[in-house]
């Protein structure tokens, strides 16, 4: 700690952190072996927390994330769209497709931040807000494909007609991004997607991923 930070918080947000880990919640005694203090300060920090909300605690007494946290997470979509929009408009412009960034809701991709190219004919009209299940189409399975490490994984997934009949996708994974789980991507109007625009979705994931840091 330095004499720019506040200790009471910190402590706070690390309990948040630690009851976010885990789907059983933590007793009081877990937390304070965990955090390396004492039984009081963690009931004065849960004691906080519980009134913005941001904690609740069942009848066994176990700490859980409260649904406080819903409307703090509501507000992050906007400012992971502006820092992802460079990215996808550089993307949408080269590939000549509609780029998008997809981030994971409870078991459900969602297209977050959509850019449709400028120079185009035609395109595939692709909606922020639009959802599908994440073992479906490219964006939600280069992400399972990520939380599962594959060592073969080439690094982007690529689909074919299963959002939407006739159209193609492709899609990477965000990597090394603390709390965001999501996949940057592409959709086309073609029976095949080129050999090219793979390693350039890549590209584009780790851009934005940079843009997160």
């Amino acid at each position: 700690m330095t004499a720019e930070t506040s200790q009471t918080l910190d402590r706070g947000l690390r309990v948040l952190k630690l009851l976010a880990e885990t789907d059983h919640g933590l007793t009081v005694t877990e937390l304070s072996t965990k955090l390396g203090v004492n039984r009081t300060v963690v009931y004065r920090l849960l004691a906080t927390l519980e009134q913005h909300s941001l904690v609740r605690r069942d009848i066994g007494g176990r700490a859980r994330v409260g649904l406080g946290v819903l409307q703090l997470g509501r507000q992050v979509h906007p400012l992971v769209r502006e820092a992802a929009l460079p990215a996808l408009r550089s993307l949408a412009e080269d590939i000549g497709a509609t780029a998008h960034l997809t981030l994971v809701d409870g078991t459900e991709a969602l297209a977050v931040a959509v850019v449709e190219p400028t120079w185009t004919d035609y395109h595939v009209a692709y909606r922020p807000g639009f959802r599908h299940p994440l073992d479906r189409g490219a964006a939600g399975r280069a992400i399972l494909a990520a939380r599962a490490g594959r060592p073969d994984d080439p690094g982007y997934a690529l689909t074919h007609g299963e959002l939407e009949a006739g159209a193609s996708g492709a899609a990477a994974a965000l990597v090394g991004v603390t709390g965001i789980e999501g996949s940057v991507g592409v959709v086309m109007l073609v029976d095949a997607v080129p050999e090219r625009v793979g390693p350039r979705v890549v590209d584009a994931a780790r851009e934005v991923a940079d843009a997160l840091r």
